[in-house]
């Protein structure tokens, strides 16, 4: 069905609004905060899921979300991650699951939203050549998401796409000077992903990764979401790695792994698939870091192999002759990073680069 004109008025105001939104920029939590509010006001969202993801591995993390079954959300992400209908790793553009049969929904409509109560979820994933930025779930107790609603977020993804990408290249400041530097932390979770233990620190960072509401223990849902695409790297679902690199604060990224806890060579324990996950909290490598960074500036081929040279500690002409450049390109090429990244000089570069 057509919208209505009154309907059509509201969407295209409401992608102006969008579009400010956008342009103003800000860090990656309050730019999905006031775009939140913007989504919900025109389409009329009951509840929310919008994770930024890893753009290589399309790991969520640092949600910022509303759902009414959050006593249940590690069955909820298990669940979102075992699903392939709508899978934010293989969406084109915005789908709503009422447009699928039923019996094709999947295991997260049949085994809780649908019990739940929840008539429809529509998804859209903000992707662009560099990676994936972020994926988006609005539910609807009410209403099924009709085709405007899904070409409305179909018309918002691309500035928002460029938006968050935007947002984690702010989120690469130099480190300041004696920073802690975290070492390994732990967190130990049922193949139900509940928590079974972790290591003392770990709390803190995941304070800092999920801001939870004042007296209230933090909501490890970075942890939920890397042992969640465990297992469905398992289950065959999706093939990427169990890992998520994620901005805490002040220039420091970490990366969040999952790995299943093995039993000694002696000793017969249980299947796989009933052992423990372990979830490892620790700081991004320079290298991960660099890898990240030049996807967040959208740094092209070349400016990528450059910026990976002088990370090794190479001069202009050790690029130039690797690179098989004359050395005032390579400057040209130094110049235009320098714009992009809105640095003056190597140094600086690198220290927001590689984090050291």
């Amino acid at each position: 069905m057509a919208p209505s004109a009154g309907h059509a008025h509201a969407f295209s105001r409401s992608r102006e609004r969008v579009l400010g939104i956008c342009a103003a920029g800000g860090d990656a939590r309050a730019l999905r905060v006031r775009l939140l509010r913007e989504f919900r006001s025109v389409l009329g969202a009951d509840a929310f899921a919008f994770l930024l993801t890893d753009p290589v591995t399309s790991v969520g993390c640092a949600p910022v979300a509303w759902v009414p079954v959050l006593p249940e959300l590690p069955r909820l992400i298990r669940l979102k991650y075992l699903t392939r209908a709508d899978r934010w790793t293989s969406l084109a553009g915005a789908a709503a699951l009422s447009g699928l049969p039923e019996g094709e929904r999947g295991p997260l409509w049949e085994e809780l939203l649908r019990p739940a109560g929840v008539r429809d979820v529509a998804s859209v994933v903000f992707r662009d050549r560099f990676g994936c930025w972020g994926f988006l779930d609005l539910w609807r107790y009410g209403a099924e998401f009709g085709a405007a609603d899904l070409a409305y977020l179909d018309g918002v993804a691309g500035p928002v796409t460029e938006a968050l990408r935007r947002a984690q290249a702010a989120a690469f400041p130099a480190r300041p000077p004696g920073a802690d530097r975290p070492g390994p932390l732990v967190l130990l979770l049922a193949p139900d992903l509940r928590v079974r233990g972790q290591t003392p620190g770990a709390p803190a960072y995941l304070a800092g990764l999920v801001p939870p509401e004042e007296g209230r223990a933090p909501v490890p849902a970075a942890a939920y979401n890397v042992a969640a695409q465990l297992l469905a790297h398992e289950a065959g679902v999706d093939a990427n790695p169990p890992r998520a690199r994620v901005h805490l604060a002040d220039g420091l990224w970490l990366t969040l792994r999952a790995a299943r806890i093995e039993d000694g060579p002696d000793t017969d324990g249980p299947p796989p698939s009933a052992r423990e996950i372990a979830v490892t909290i620790e700081e991004t490598t320079p290298a991960d870091r660099l890898d990240f960074f030049c996807r967040a500036y959208a740094l092209t081929g070349r400016e990528t192999e450059l910026l990976g040279h002088l990370a090794d500690g190479a001069d202009t002409g050790t690029v130039a002759l690797a690179m098989s450049l004359s050395a005032h390109t390579v400057q040209d090429h130094l110049k235009s990073v320098f714009t992009k990244t809105g640095t003056r000089h190597r140094r600086a570069l690198l220290a927001r680069a590689l984090g050291t």
